[in-house]
């Protein structure tokens, strides 16, 4: 006699109703109704799936390949910045068992690529990008505007943090504008960067957490300015002539939000990653990509003006782009 499985003998039972009404319907005709509908069932589950976004493997979808590619042709000058991100990441997500969450803090001039390079990462991790609802962006101004409601600030950001990676440990947060930070706020959230297990129940080592600072950037600017001084390529700059100087210039400055925290005082920043103040050619690469992207044939000579009009500084020499790729959009709908 053949034995059913439990799951089918359920559905044969569903079915129980319907052969009492009509002709009998023989057993094995019964299990291979039974078996068409589990199938569908586990069909039905993977197009859920496919059009509401699940905490599951598909909706990360990380390759190394296409990080790389990206960073290679949409970031423009940051040769320091590509290198550690392409290795964090592909380190990070490549590791089944990470012993801490990966964190992240990106600093230099407005317009270098910071914000540009968390899109990337959503990117190539979320099918989604930053639209994917496990991908959480904080800004300072925005979320946290008032310094005397910096103790329901603390209590709120460790709810939100932690609901979020309840729902999904491979969540991912950036905190846009730490240089506008109150002090203190950030060290809220220490504990979900540190070297636990679970807390709570919760285990927080697969999420992803980026900061991004001005703060730092007068640092790297000094550091890269000195380079041109001596003849020397920018390409030479390298992270061991910046990491040092750039952590301890945000650790000391009193209008960063990662003054004296101990995020940085018991090193759960995994990397600070310097973004170099942008040059002439940088700017050009910015504007043709701008063109592309919009559809239109690059125009050397509109992005040769858009670059002039944005090298000012040092005001004598006119070396760097103060304001980086920033206005690029705006200055474009006026030269074309």
């Amino acid at each position: 006699m053949q034995t059913l499985k439990p799951h089918i003998l359920l559905l044969l039972l569903l079915f129980s109703g319907v052969t009492d009404a009509t002709e009998p319907i023989s057993t094995s005709i019964a299990v291979g109704m039974a078996a068409a509908l589990t199938g569908f069932l586990a069909s039905y589950q993977n197009i859920l799936y496919y059009f509401h976004e699940c905490c599951r493997r598909p909706i990360w979808n990380y390759l190394h390949e296409s990080l790389e590619a990206d960073l290679e042709s949409k970031l423009f000058g940051q040769h320091i910045a590509s290198r550690i991100i392409l290795k964090a990441v592909s380190g990070f997500m490549s590791n089944e068992n990470p012993k801490k969450p990966l964190v992240l803090s990106l600093h230099g001039w407005t317009g270098t690529g910071k914000n540009f390079v968390s899109e990337l990462i959503a990117e190539n991790i979320f099918k989604k990008g930053m639209d994917s609802k496990y991908v959480h962006v904080f800004t300072s101004e925005l979320h946290f505007p008032h310094s005397s409601q910096s103790d329901t600030y603390k209590t709120q950001l460790q709810q939100w943090i932690k609901g979020n990676v309840s729902e999904c440990g491979r969540s991912m947060f950036v905190f846009d504008g730490m240089d506008k930070m109150h002090p203190g706020l950030i060290d809220s959230i220490k504990p979900y960067l540190d070297y636990y297990d679970k807390l709570d129940g919760v285990s927080y080592r697969k999420a992803i957490f980026i900061f991004l600072s001005n703060a730092g950037g007068e640092s790297i600017v000094d550091i890269a300015l000195d380079f041109w001084k001596a003849g020397r390529s920018r390409e030479e700059i390298e992270l061991r002539d910046l990491e040092t100087v750039l952590s301890l210039s945000v650790f000391n400055n009193k209008k960063s939000g990662l003054w004296h925290t101990s995020l940085i005082d018991k090193n759960l920043v995994d990397f600070f990653v310097p973004f170099l103040p942008l040059e002439y050619h940088h700017v050009v690469q910015c504007a043709m990509n701008e063109m592309k992207v919009r559809g239109h044939e690059p125009d050397l000579n509109v992005a040769d003006e858009v670059a002039r009009f944005h090298i000012d500084f040092p005001k004598r020499e006119g070396i760097f782009a103060f304001k980086g790729c920033k206005t690029i959009q705006s200055k474009l709908d006026y030269y074309t």
